[in-house]
């Protein structure tokens, strides 16, 4: 999938580099975003399947991010775009309990608390002209996927991921404006320290529209 989708998005550069560059403008702006993620995963514990806790969330979300893009006479455009502030993509919170023998040494026992979020989110993008001002849209995400928990003894890291978007535009006069899918890799972090071996799998997608003001 993430092969089509990047042979189509050099397509689009392509198209754009080879377009006549007349009249060609190169905009500076900021945008500003809302939507919805939709994250589903599981946590194995041990290496067990059978010790597994799976769920599945939705957040909403706002921010805001900072592009320059290259227009052409032909409408074709390549930009990047970054967003500076982090995008939390889901949170949760359990108790466990365990007794044995030797519960206080060996039990699983305690409070977790986790959330986790997207940060430094680049996109290179490029939008494909069609009919009066509208365009499509297709990007390539590129994000770190950190995490912020409170476990009893151990704690996840981070993970640098990819992604694809692609949406519908409209340009206006100093303006554009967009709805988007987003799609990202499978998200996969190891427990440090603690007992025995904890991993998380997640996939996260999202939904939403921005609104961009340029110069």
């Amino acid at each position: 999938m993430n092969k089509k989708f990047i042979a189509v998005l050099s397509s689009a550069i392509m198209a754009l580099s080879f377009s006549s560059l007349k009249a060609q403008d190169i905009n500076f702006g900021f945008s500003l975003m809302a939507g919805q993620t939709d994250v589903s995963g599981s946590e194995k514990e041990n290496g067990a399947a059978s010790d597994k806790n799976s769920a599945s969330r939705e957040e909403s979300f706002y921010g805001g991010s900072l592009f320059v893009e290259f227009v052409a006479d032909n409408g074709y455009a390549i930009g990047l775009d970054y967003i500076p502030l982090d995008i939390e993509v889901g949170s949760g919170k359990r108790t466990d309990t365990s007794t044995g023998a030797d519960a206080a040494s060996e039990a699983d026992t305690g409070t977790r608390s986790a959330s986790a979020s997207l940060e430094d989110l680049m996109t290179l993008y490029a939008n494909v002209p069609f009919g009066n001002d509208y365009y499509g849209l297709v990007g390539y995400h590129m994000v770190t996927v950190t995490t912020d928990e409170s476990l009893p003894s151990s704690s996840y890291g981070s993970d640098d991921i990819t992604g694809y978007q692609v949406g519908l535009g409209k340009r206006g006069d100093g303006f554009k404006i967009e709805v988007f899918y987003s799609d990202f890799d499978d998200i996969s972090l190891t427990a440090t320290g603690g007992k025995g071996s904890h991993k998380i799998d997640a996939d996260a997608d999202a939904m939403g529209v921005k609104l961009s003001f340029h110069y």
